[in-house]
């Protein structure tokens, strides 16, 4: 079925043709048809399989479609700001032909233009959890008139502690309702959640035999600690002007790795937690124009950063929560494009391996050199100064704090 023999309003249809969406994923295939029907869904499926279109192109379509009284109508509540962010994009991208106005309102920026915005007749309102009850209290958020209400990535929401204040805001919608749930995974706690908000819905799991998206090659390389950085380098300099994505596990580490980069003159910005939101967002703006092709960060860009042709994703250190090495593997390989995912794994790290090998349902496909090989990487590093090496090593006792 194509996304043209659904019964989607012609304003709707002419932008998703212009982004090249032919036929929908799985989890939009079963999920658009009855959220199109006004029944409540609770949808578990992993990223990057296109589930936030799977609410968006609905909710675009009931809203073009029933002009009436102007206000909220729509509320999405996320765990993240880069997730709001991300969400609002697509919005705006499904709806550039539309006349639904959408708002993300976010803390850790200024509040007073998105409280202009919100004046302006906003329908749909993306959403963080303490900005969005900060602005209940002042008075500028009314949520009397919503009739949809979407909780992405949930199981992320209950991580971070947002229970309360999901339970909070059930309180303050009104009691008919369309209620979407979606999450990545489904555990006892992100059950309990969901009857706790959305009774008699239509369940709907896409779960494939290994999380990792099929469109995804990963595979690991057995690198020393102190090696890490040569094999970035020579992986950057082999496909110079591809896109990189970096992962690392501490904002320490990003730093630490940047300057490494920068040592030998390859430009990257990091990512991390403690950077202002502003400056981040302008960092993910410049790494999706192209302005920077190699982007080092934090898990805080794990999840819900849809950045279209990235061509590798480095796992630099692996995770220690297993599910997020499926949610970093999920940046790239988005939509049909296909993505590399390359994980350096250290002598002290093979026990995270095992874990995430458990979580995975099976051995990850090792990448294979020679003693040989490994020994003309190092030797090809453009920074021939022994005193890094001995500087790192001094550093590496709390690299791991």
């Amino acid at each position: 079925m194509k996304f043209k023999d659904y019964p989607l309003h012609p304003t709707l249809l002419k932008a998703i043709e212009e982004l090249g969406y032919n036929r929908p994923t799985d989890i939009q295939h079963k999920a658009i048809r009855h959220i199109l029907n006004g029944e409540d869904v609770m949808a578990v499926a992993p990223t990057g399989t296109g589930k936030t279109a799977a609410f968006v192109i609905p909710i675009l379509h009931k809203l073009e479609k029933s002009k009436g009284k102007k206000g909220l109508k729509v509320l999405v509540m996320v765990p993240t700001r880069e997730l709001a962010k991300q969400i609002e994009e697509v919005f705006m991208q499904l709806g550039k032909y539309t006349s639904v106005k959408v708002l993300a309102v976010i803390g850790g920026v200024e509040q007073d233009p998105q409280i202009a915005r919100l004046k302006d007749s906003v329908e749909v309102l993306i959403c963080t959890p303490g900005r969005m009850f900060d602005l209940i209290a002042q008075g500028f958020i009314d949520l009397s008139g919503i009739h949809t209400w979407v909780l992405d990535e949930a199981d992320l929401m209950l991580d971070l502690g947002f229970a309360r204040d999901i339970k909070d805001a059930l309180n303050k919608l009104p009691i008919h309702k369309q209620t979407l749930f979606f999450t990545a995974t489904i555990d006892k706690k992100i059950k309990s959640l969901a009857y706790d908000v959305v009774r008699s819905a239509i369940r709907i799991q896409i779960s494939p035999k290994n999380p990792v998206s099929k469109n995804v090659a990963h595979a690991v390389l057995m690198v020393e600690m102190d090696d890490k950085r040569f094999f970035l380098e020579n992986l950057i300099s082999e496909y110079e002007g591809q896109r990189f994505i970096v992962f690392v596990r501490t904002k320490v580490r990003a730093e630490r790795v940047h300057a490494a980069m920068a040592r030998i003159n390859i430009a990257s910005e990091i990512l991390h937690g403690s950077i202002e939101q502003s400056e981040r967002f302008d960092i993910l703006d410049r790494f999706k124009a192209g302005e920077n092709k190699v982007l080092i960060t934090t898990d805080v860009a794990c999840r819900g950063i849809d950045i279209p042709n990235v061509e590798y994703v480095i796992n630099y250190d692996l995770p220690d929560n297993p599910e997020n090495y499926v949610h970093r593997c999920g940046r790239t390989g988005r939509g049909t494009s296909r993505g590399q995912a390359l994980s350096f794994c250290s002598q002290g790290e093979l026990s995270l391996l095992a874990d995430i090998e458990v979580y995975v349902g099976e051995e990850i496909e090792r990448y294979d050199l020679t003693t040989e090989e490994y020994k003309q990487i190092i030797e090809d590093r453009m920074d021939p100064d022994e005193n890094w090496k001995k500087l790192m090593e001094e550093n590496d006792l709390d690299e791991w704090d």
